[in-house]
């Protein structure tokens, strides 16, 4: 059944009233279970105080000492003893002027009959006995009556259950309340941080509790969405930071040389090729600015094995007439979860940038270390200063001041480089080595070789591929 109301109420609430409503099924059956078992403890205490007083009784009936008003000890006690002819021969000063209280006669070989009346003064109910006082046949009989306490007389006994249940159940309301607000605490805490949080400031995080239990680790998973978010949300204002600052200085070139060309047919030639070479820096920025854009919402499903050395080879063979030499030492079924073409990507980057620094040689090395695949691409070029070893993997970073940009590749090579390798979950560094430069690409290696489709080209072999096609385009300068 439907509780339309129900799904209105707060939680809190929801697990109290869940609480009292589960209280209430226990402790009702327990009152009623205790109400019965009162009662019946009660009635049989008192038969068996009114056999033993009625046995007394009989007992001083055959010795002869029978005295009439009968005396006891409580004196609210109904005794009368009763000859078969009904005649009351002796009673209490309780029962004096009651007609007979006997409702049966006892057989001689049943002395004891129990019973319950409520033909007592006032109204009352008590717990009687009847006792034959011999087995002769004109034997008296001693009829006791021992009036009920109030409690099981009267619903005082009910009300009295009834208020513990209503109490018991009040405290437990109470207490569930108290410990579920606690427990749902952090909650609203993040709620409200949450609420807090606006797109102009992402850095904020929620407040982890102790412990590791279901708020904790909700705690933890709100922290890790705002995390990627807020590296989303920066990668996107990067990009357009850098679009906007990397893209206005070739528009702005190609502006001035087509405004200079204009009156000055006999230039034209010239700017045009000006203008076009501008153009094709604009296009590979553009290319390599949407290529960082897609890095992080690639499809994992389009995910296979790829082989290292067969991506180094393949490349290393487009670049026979390279204008220094590749010493490439390649360890066979060295694999790798991830995108191929990507990680094609990253290779070339870091030929290019190898082939524009180094003097003679450039060293490709690919090998296993432990779970991890390795590709070192090095070059005998000029050393990287440490100050600057993670300045170069930032966007339109060029450290080298002598070249200007005309010379380079776009800047965002390493960057580019850098992005995928982690969205491999590798690492991507310039390690120390004896002369040039080593960068050293770490990424999970996979079980073992599997065979799959020859690669491509590369990135940039023809128009469907979704790389930049400027081969060019990653640097260190």
């Amino acid at each position: 059944m439907s509780l339309p109301w129900l799904r209105e109420l707060s939680i809190h609430a929801r697990l109290t009233l869940l609480t009292t409503v589960v209280a209430l099924l226990v402790l009702i059956p327990l009152g009623i279970g205790a109400d019965i078992a009162v009662r019946r403890a009660v009635n049989a205490h008192l038969w068996e105080d009114t056999r033993q007083l009625a046995s007394k009784i009989a007992a001083d009936v055959r010795e002869g000492g029978l005295e009439d008003p009968i005396r006891t000890f409580r004196g609210s006690e109904l005794i009368q003893v009763v000859a078969p002819s009904g005649q009351i021969i002796a009673s209490t000063s309780t029962a004096r002027g009651l007609p007979s209280l006997a409702r049966t006669w006892p057989r001689a070989d049943d002395r004891f009959t129990e019973f319950t009346t409520c033909a007592l003064p006032g109204g009352r109910c008590g717990n009687g006995v009847e006792l034959r006082t011999g087995a002769q046949p004109n034997a008296p009989v001693v009829v006791a009556v021992r009036p009920q306490p109030l409690l099981i007389a009267t619903h005082l006994l009910d009300l009295l259950i009834a208020g513990v249940v209503a109490l018991l159940t009040a405290v437990i309301a109470w207490v569930s309340w108290k410990v579920a607000g606690r427990a749902l605490r952090p909650v609203e805490a993040i709620r409200t941080q949450l609420a807090h949080i606006s797109g102009s400031d992402l850095s904020a995080r929620v407040l982890e509790p102790p412990g590791k239990d279901e708020i904790a680790r909700l705690a933890g998973t709100v922290n890790d969405a705002l995390e990627r978010l807020e590296r989303s949300v920066t990668q996107q204002r990067q990009f357009a930071a850098d679009a906007s600052h990397e893209l206005r200085t070739p528009i702005t070139g190609i502006c001035a040389q087509l405004e200079s060309a204009m009156p000055h047919p006999e230039d034209h030639a010239e700017a045009m090729r000006a203008a076009l070479r501008d153009t094709k820096r604009l296009e590979a920025i553009m290319s390599d600015l949407l290529f960082l854009a897609r890095i992080g919402t690639t499809d994992r499903s389009i995910r296979e094995k790829v082989d290292l050395g067969t991506l180094v080879a393949h490349e290393i063979n487009r670049r026979r007439s390279a204008p220094v030499e590749i010493d490439a030492r390649i360890t066979p079924g060295v694999t790798v979860n991830g995108v191929s073409t990507h990680l094609s990507r990253v290779l070339v980057n870091l030929l290019n940038n190898a082939e524009r620094h180094a003097k003679s040689l450039i060293t490709v090395d690919v090998r296993r270390e432990g779970d991890d695949a390795l590709l070192a691409v090095g070059n005998d070029g000029e050393p990287i200063p440490a100050e600057d070893r993670e300045r170069i993997f930032e966007r339109f970073t060029r450290i080298d001041s002598a070249r200007g940009r005309g010379q380079g590749g776009t800047g965002l090579g390493l960057a580019i480089a850098r992005e995928v390798i982690q969205a491999h979950h590798g690492t991507i560094r310039v390690e120390d080595t004896d002369s040039g430069a080593l960068f050293v690409v770490r990424l999970p290696a996979t079980s073992g070789p599997e065979p799959h489709a020859e690669p491509d080209s590369g990135p940039d072999s023809g128009p469907d591929s979704d790389l930049p096609s400027d081969p060019g385009s990653g640097a260190r300068s």
